[in-house]
């Protein structure tokens, strides 16, 4: 069940609520080894009264006229608030995707804005080399901006994706 913003919502997650609803729209995904692309987005981002939040995102490639040609990447996670560490840090994400990764993000969420870096990723040895991330949300003018920096395949933390969406019932 996605709750709206007048649900019952945890104490421990209101400084998260507003990421709490379903967003759809788009963005552009590259990296010195692979070629830019644009592709489409979907977040699920769900609370059902416990202390953290759900996360499930699709996406996929699109074509030059904006229309879906596969699938791309996925990912499910839970959102932790946590009490404010000395360094600011309130807030952990855990991510796993199907690729044979899982990270760990720790970092701080203010109002409408999020940054996040990976304090672990584990990898199976069938995954690529990734080796670390940086996120960055924000709720901008009711959109979700979000970007991602990473290092992987030798390559040192750079530029990797960002998006831009709105919440759709």
């Amino acid at each position: 069940m996605v709750f709206t913003l007048d649900d019952s919502i945890h104490p421990d997650v209101a400084p998260l609520a507003w990421l709490i609803g379903r967003w759809e729209g788009a963005g552009v995904v590259g990296y010195p080894t692979i070629e830019s692309q644009q592709f489409g987005q979907e977040i699920i981002c769900s609370h059902d009264g416990r202390p953290f939040l759900e996360w499930h995102s699709h996406t996929w490639l699109l074509d030059a006229d904006g229309q879906r040609v596969r699938p791309l990447a996925t990912e499910l996670g839970i959102w932790r608030p946590q009490p404010a560490e000395a360094d600011g840090t309130n807030v952990e994400l855990l991510l796993t995707h199907p690729t044979g990764f899982v990270e760990m993000y720790a970092g701080v969420a203010q109002p409408a804005k999020i940054e996040i870096s990976t304090d672990g990723v584990m990898r199976s040895p069938s995954a690529k080399a990734y080796t670390a991330g940086h996120r960055l949300y924000g709720l901008v003018e009711s959109r979700l901006m979000w970007v991602m920096d990473m290092a992987a395949m030798g390559v040192e933390m750079t530029s990797h994706v960002s998006a831009e969406l709105r919440r759709v019932e």
